[in-house]
């Protein structure tokens, strides 16, 4: 790798003015090339030659800043950059870095090009950090260039620069950047430069001593030299006159004492583009301070072709009259006062250009425009977040809602918007910036409002608990959900939409916390309220159906919980609206589970098949419902006895969802679990234990210790404990786990039970026999009356207590038992699976546990 890149400063000089053509393997984000770039070539010099040097040593991370105050020109230098020596790279990317929280966001979108997973369902920060990983590895591209364009704050970005083979480059007015990485100082042009870019930029002849007296009026600022240059090309004016003009001009702005932020030569220049474009064509500069209230990022064009429905009286007639709008916006670009990119089809406006657009209106005027960019921005919207086929729309979209103020907004379609707009946050997995954008809708609303249970605040607030939950903040979301519910049913009526909607998030919030009885209960309840509303909410209903089906499994109601499930997967196989193929999948991978927790392992095979190869065409292989798909296929594979296909899954499953989703996260640790069991299932007792060692203990963490899946975990452990020969603390573990399970969810629930089937063999492994037939026949009896004689819980208690008859000494008894076991095995065509095949050896059965999604 470093002698590679060793040998890039040679290959530079040589392409120095290469005008290849060839586009990088990746190359996204990267606005146009100017056409007006000239002069800067010792400082391009000087950036390629501190990126092969940063190539060469030891930095952490391996990125230059190109630092300069605005208007200098630093995003032009590292576009030119990119452009320049595009053919040295695979991949060049570039990452608007002005607001931290879009950032990850920009970077998880990398992750499809270099062949991962999206973050549709992953998480935005998770995706980020696998993209930052993928690229230090140089996996699948060793040759990267990354553009951090105007970065603010080092110590907020410092985690998403990426180090390893490749280049990362930042653009910054901080100078805190210098101590963080290899800084270049981007100042001014010189006179030379600055006199050269005019000349170019006007296209005619002009007298060199004019030139050097305007460049000198103008700061050498390359922004300001851009408007001067542009003006005088468009409408031919002498350069005598503009000088003129650009001093009457300036004396006015230092009168009226502008703001420190930006030269006065800007200002001016500024001013002087606007009156000239003013006067030939005023409908520009209309959309002009339009846009001046957007972000610094680009403006979708269709922001205003689709916003002639919104009631925008200020610009109405030019978004009516399409070519007036095209000509307004040609006008801008003409005068260099907006870029507009026929490519991505965006309108940019500098960040200096906005700011004084913005100061030379009152606050009145102000409020007005901006109250219609928040039209514009919610009519341009779609209105379905749930469809990802409309989230690029809703990704550009987001950069603009925090720059204009949309949260002060209390117009019902632009707060219908926003709360959109969160929602598609939520479901693209950016769960950090939706937290932030609902926390500050509710704040704001709440404030405008003048009270905390407006209908509005409410709806932002059960978006708020559906992103703590899945955030993994669960007690905060709790409490949330509680209280939001409780609120609605108050203000809004148990049977509005939003309440309901809002019911149903408050029994994933149940499970979560282990309340899976509550939770049955409530989404028993709400079926019901949703079949007797007067408006049907199909999509809403499937989600209430599928969640109470999960709630019948999660308390023991196996047959039901199936039935359920097999009928929901026939109607959304049948649905043409409201279904994705998310939501598919993830029926029919509840279903394979809930006939496997039946005993009918064969079907659970073949329907877990069926599910995770419909995940793997439908989504991907690292999608996250396709993993948990291969993990209920994994235990089902176990069950059967297809020892070496369930651990080769179960391990790939459990790395995926690793990678993908952290190590804490609820679903990598059911992953674990089954990982462990596997390696139990094939006779590897160390790895096993190790395994379930590690995973055990962040049951507690991640839920609670008092969580139902915090206790069955430790059943697993205790199951090792005792094959690795101390039945004594396998059976104090079974003990405690068994008592705090039926604290918590009954002697009526399998979880509970599936304990005292391994405490009986902890007792006949102490020698305690006549316990253990005591504690068996007991047991026996309870499981019978709970799933009948034919479930595989009753025949593994049935075989164990046939075990510890003959120990106790009732060998006629015993026989009978283990007779009568082996003929239900059969009938059930399951006597090759291995609970059978212990039983007709004479060899206790183990019972594991793997938690369910909830």
């Amino acid at each position: 790798m470093v002698g590679q890149w060793r040998r890039f400063p040679v290959e530079l000089s040589h392409a120095a003015h290469s005008t290849s053509d060839r586009v990088p393997l990746v190359w996204e984000r990267v606005p146009p090339k100017n056409p007006h770039f000239t002069g800067r070539e010792d400082l391009l010099l000087a950036l390629r030659d501190n990126i092969t040097q940063v190539s060469s040593v030891v930095l952490e991370p391996k990125a230059n800043a190109l630092q300069g105050q605005g208007g200098v020109g630093k995003t032009q230098l590292a576009i030119e950059y990119a452009w320049r020596y595009r053919r040295h790279y695979d991949v060049v990317y570039w990452i608007p870095s002005e607001k931290r929280e879009l950032v990850p966001a920009s970077l998880a979108a990398l992750a499809p090009h270099l062949g991962l997973p999206p973050s549709v369902g992953l998480g935005i920060e998770e995706t980020a950090r696998t993209v930052k990983r993928a690229l230090e590895r140089g996996e699948p591209y060793r040759k990267w260039l990354l553009i951090f364009d105007n970065a603010v704050d080092p110590a907020s970005l410092s985690d998403y620069i990426p180090g390893g083979p490749g280049h990362a480059l930042i653009t910054s007015r901080n100078p805190q950047w210098g101590s963080r990485v290899q800084s270049l100082r981007v100042d001014v042009f010189d006179r030379d430069e600055s006199k050269t870019f005019l000349a170019n930029r006007i296209r005619r002849e002009m007298p060199e001593e004019k030139l050097d007296i305007l460049a000198e009026k103008l700061g050498d600022l390359p922004i300001a030299l851009e408007q001067a240059g542009a003006l005088m090309y468009e409408t031919a004016m002498d350069i005598d006159e503009y000088i003129t003009l650009l001093e009457s001009q300036t004396t006015g702005l230092m009168g009226m004492g502008k703001s420190d932020d930006y030269p006065q030569s800007m200002a001016a220049a500024w001013q002087l583009s606007v009156h000239q474009l003013r006067t030939r064509l005023p409908q520009a500069i209309d959309i002009l301070r339009c846009c001046a209230f957007f972000g610094p990022e680009p403006i979708p064009r269709d922001v205003f072709r689709r916003g002639t429905e919104a009631e925008t009286p200020r610009i109405a007639p030019i978004l009516d009259d399409p070519l007036l709008l095209t000509k307004a916006l040609s006008g801008l670009g003409r005068f260099a006062l907006a870029k507009i990119d026929s490519t991505t089809r965006t309108i940019q406006v500098h960040r200096l250009i906005q700011t004084l657009l913005r100061e030379e209106l009152d606050p009145r005027q102000q409020h007005d425009i901006r109250h219609e960019v928040h039209l514009l921005l919610a009519h341009s919207a779609p209105k379905d977040p749930e469809d990802n086929a409309n989230w690029k729309a809703f990704e550009e979209l987001v950069p603009h809602i925090g720059y204009s103020n949309l949260a002060e907004c209390a117009t019902p379609n632009v707060r219908e918007f926003a709360l959109n707009t969160v929602r598609y946050l939520y479901r693209a997995g950016n769960y950090e910036l939706a937290r932030a954008q609902v926390e500050e809708l509710i704040e704001k609303w709440t404030e405008r409002e003048e009270r905390d249970d407006h209908p509005d605040v409410l709806v932002a607030r059960k978006h708020l608990g559906n992103i703590l939950r899945g955030m993994g903040e669960y007690t905060l979301a709790y409490q949330t959900d509680h209280d939001t519910l409780e609120a609605m049913r108050k203000e809004l009526g148990a049977d509005h939409s939003e309440t309901l909607w809002a019911t149903n998030s408050y029994g994933s919030t149940l499970r979560v916390a282990g309340e899976f009885q509550r939770a049955r209960e409530q989404d028993g309840e709400l079926l019901r309220r949703y079949r007797k509303a007067t408006t049907p909410d199909t999509t809403g209903m499937f989600r209430v159906r599928h969640n109470l089906a999960i709630d019948h499994s999660l308390t023991s109601d196996y047959a039901t919980a199936r039935d359920m499930f097999q009928v929901l997967l026939r109607d959304l196989s049948t649905a043409r609206t409201g279904v994705g193929s998310s939501m598919v999948l993830s029926t029919w991978s509840a279903l394979s589970r809930a006939v496997r927790l039946c005993g009918d392992y064969d079907m659970a095979v073949y329907l877990g098949q069926d599910a995770f190869d419909y995940g793997r065409q439908q989504l991907s292989l690292d999608n996250h419902g396709t993993l948990l798909a291969a993990k209920d296929l994994s235990i089902a594979l176990r069950r059967r006895g297809d020892f070496d296909e369930a651990l080769d899954l179960a391990d790939t499953t459990y790395n995926g969802l690793r990678r993908l989703l952290g190590a804490f996260h609820s679903d990598t640790l059911a992953a674990g679990v089954n990982l462990s069991n596997a390696h139990r299932a094939k006779g590897d007792i160390d790895k096993a234990y190790a395994l379930a060692l590690e995973i055990t203990p962040l049951y507690a963490r991640v839920f609670d210790g008092d969580h139902p899946f915090a206790h069955t975990t430790r059943s697993n452990l205790a199951v090792l404990l005792r094959l690795r020969g101390d039945a004594a603390g396998a059976r104090r573990m079974n003990q405690e786990a068994s008592e705090a399970l039926v604290a918590r969810l009954g002697w009526d629930h399998d979880y509970p039970l599936t304990c005292l089937i391994n405490m009986q063999s902890d007792l006949a492994a102490l020698g305690e026999v006549e316990e253990a037939v005591k504690g068996g026949r007991e047991l026996h009896q309870q499981l019978r009356d709970l799933f009948g004689d034919d479930h595989f819980m009753t025949l593994s208690a049935a075989a164990n207590l046939s075990l510890d008859l003959r120990a106790f000494g009732a060998a006629a008894e015993a026989d009978a038992l283990k007779a009568e076991v082996l003929r239900r095995y059969q009938e059930l065509d399951g006597i090759n699976q291995p609970d059978a095949v212990s039983t007709a050896q004479n060899r206790r059965i183990n019972t594991d546990f793997d938690p369910q999604p909830l």
